[in-house]
């Protein structure tokens, strides 16, 4: 039984109470974090009706359904890809059992991209939220609620999605900080009015931060809105005590601040993490009487502005200048389209004419960073620090810094970080570093001081603002760092787990040794597919026949297939680089079906030559996107 005015009737002329914590009240009642919430209502239908049945109680007149991670690409850590439908529906089902006709139920839809910013395509986003928006307007619910999500982008897609298939209402919440802005640089007030003229009927924001923190952000929305706002903060800030999590707002405090959001313009007010039945009894208690202002009954907005709004935002972020902080990171990128690094060796010598030359075309190519190795193959070369310093204040291309652990101690590796955050170098590679013994100068002494995990986790303290002796800082570093990966392993399973480690150190993003095996990209995409952070392929064109028999036989982490070395076989000169050039081509045909990320690898500083694959990703990024959009 459904309650009988519609959802918009009744937040036109009321302040509704929503529900509670639905993961963290879970914990609290001794379910452990690490399992899949989602399905409780499979294995435990009777403990997820029972909160449901507590907040009704409590007061909430909306209750969300138990599926804020319901969806293929997070159920899949747990093995129940295949049961995304059947967990949306009997979610439903169970709460609106619970709500007996006395409260409405809003299918909840969480972000699947996250702060995290995980790799997931946009076609494969699609997918995602389609499948489980489907399910979830297949049991009849009452409205969809779309929360903690950080981009507007994100937001946008599974608004659409629910718009083509439905005319419920729609709640759209993000979760940021203070700061007013989503992840993607939109500033909140033009969010939303993007998103009100795309079809949402109320807009706020949830989790992250507590009630003073989201009522920081309404703060800078400006001036009346004719939209109902919803707001649904964390108990505070959580807190870790003798091995549990702790939330220390009381039911109180957000009784009290219940009555503030309500004089903010909130028409919908629940609680997100940390919260319980007895935070919604106490905001139920608080509004009760509330006499609420009308809302204006039209909108301002048009499709006109709102398409000057985004055409404004996309302006300011090509004029940002030396302040790259305010620039998305590569991993904010890559996850919202195919994002290409270059890698340009520095040079040998003291003349470096020709790679500045190589890097302004790169850039003129349209690559998103230009990565330079630290002495790849212990072969000394070119400070990568002041090569990328020049190559960003001259072009205003990205430069992405390999560091190895070999060169450096700890002394001198701490030195070196605080160089490239002075010098608003700010994205990373942590590598081991070949053995010196290997290189031109072999009587050399390798330092490793640290493993390439341990330099991760160290290159992060510096985020923390915490030196690596465990002082602290003055302020906090900002660095977005990537660690190394070689797939060309007989057991890939075994690198996977290495890789594994590397992520759990903090590492943000992956760059794989080239690949010349279309399978071996396959297998790598269906191996990898459980990680949560972006992955950058690489494949670097041949140069000539001889350049593909070294690589094969001579350069660790590098196997070619005896295909590729049979087109490449007797082939030198301008012939063989246009064959290595075709070769990476059809291996990107490959790479670009399964990974956003490109990482595309010099030889022999022919620049021109990843200059033209440069081109031919982003010509075929263009038809892709295109093709996505109209179908």
């Amino acid at each position: 039984m459904k309650p009988e005015l519609d959802l918009r009737a009744r937040w036109e002329n009321e302040v509704l109470i929503g529900d509670g914590a639905m993961g963290t009240y879970l914990y609290q009642l001794g379910f452990p974090v690490g399992i899949s919430f989602e399905e409780l209502n499979l294995i435990r239908p009777e403990v997820i009706g029972d909160v449901h049945r507590q907040y009704v109680e409590a007061g909430a007149q909306v209750i969300e359904t138990n599926t804020f991670s319901a969806n293929y690409h997070k159920l899949s850590k747990y093995g129940l890809e295949s049961k995304v439908e059947e967990i949306n529906r009997s979610a439903v089902r169970l709460a609106r059992q619970a709500a007996a006709g006395k409260s409405y139920v809003v299918g909840a839809v969480g972000s699947i991209r996250g702060g995290k910013r995980v790799n997931v395509s946009g076609k494969e986003l699609q997918r995602y939220f389609e499948q489980q928006i489907s399910a979830l307007l297949g049991e009849d619910v009452d409205g969809i609620l779309l929360e903690t999500f950080f981009d507007l982008n994100e937001m946008r897609t599974a608004l659409e999605i629910v718009r083509r298939g439905s005319n419920v209402p729609v709640i759209c919440q993000f979760a940021v900080d203070n700061i007013g802005r989503t992840i993607d640089g939109y500033p909140i007030a033009d969010a939303f009015a993007i998103l009100r003229q795309e079809g949402a009927d109320v807009l706020g924001f949830n989790c992250h931060s507590g009630p003073k923190g989201i009522m920081s952000v309404m703060s800078r929305l400006g001036g009346p809105l004719d939209v109902p706002l919803s707001v649904y903060p964390n108990a505070g800030l959580a807190d870790y005590v003798d091995g549990e999590y702790i939330y220390g707002a009381t039911p109180e405090y957000f009784g009290s601040s219940a009555q503030s959001f309500a004089d903010l313009g909130a028409r919908l007010i629940g609680g997100c993490c940390g919260t319980t039945p007895e935070h919604v009894s106490a905001m139920s208690a608080a509004v009760k009487d509330y006499a609420v202002k009308p809302l204006s009954e039209t909108s301002v907005l048009t499709r006109e502005s709102v398409q000057v709004l985004i055409a404004e935002h996309l302006e300011e972020e090509r004029q940002i200048g030396g302040g790259r902080s305010e620039e998305p990171t590569l991993v904010d990128v890559v996850n919202d389209r195919h994002a290409i690094i270059v890698e340009l060796d520095p040079p040998r010598d003291l003349d470096i004419s020709k790679f500045m030359k190589g890097a302004a075309a790169l850039k003129e190519a349209g690559v998103d960073a230009l990565t330079l190795a630290d002495n790849s193959l212990a072969v000394t070369r070119m400070s990568n620090m002041a090569l990328g310093h020049l190559v960003l204040k001259e072009t205003g291309l990205r430069p992405l810094i390999h560091i190895a652990c070999r060169d450096r101690n700890l002394i001198g590796t701490q030195s070196h970080l605080m160089g490239f955050d002075a010098l608003g170098i700010d994205h990373v590679l942590a590598v081991t570093g070949d053995p010196a013994r290997f290189g031109d100068l072999p009587g050399a002494s390798s330092v490793y001081d640290m493993t390439s995990f341990e330099i991760i986790k160290m290159i992060k303290q510096l985020n923390e603002g915490i030196a690596f002796s465990g002082k602290p800082l003055k302020q906090k570093a900002k660095f977005v760092v990537g660690a190394a990966f070689n797939p060309n392993v007989k057991y890939l399973d075994k690198a996977v787990q290495r890789l594994e480690k590397k992520i759990a150190s903090g590492a943000d993003y992956i760059m794989t040794q080239p690949v010349y095996d279309p399978k071996l990209i396959v297998s790598i995409k269906e191996a990898t597919a459980h990680l949560n952070v972006p992955i950058f392929l690489g494949i670097m064109p041949l140069a000539s026949g001889k350049n593909a028999e070294y690589l094969h036989n001579e350069v660790p982490g590098i196997q070619l297939s005896d295909e590729v070395r049979g087109r490449m076989a007797g082939l030198q000169g301008e012939e063989g680089r246009r064959e290595g050039v075709e070769i990476a081509k059809e291996l990107l045909d490959v790479a670009m079906e399964h990974f956003n990320g490109i990482y595309l690898m010099t030889p022999f500083m022919f620049y021109e030559m990843t200059a033209v694959l440069t081109s031919y990703v982003k010509e075929k990024s263009k038809e892709r996107r295109a093709h996505l959009f109209h179908s």
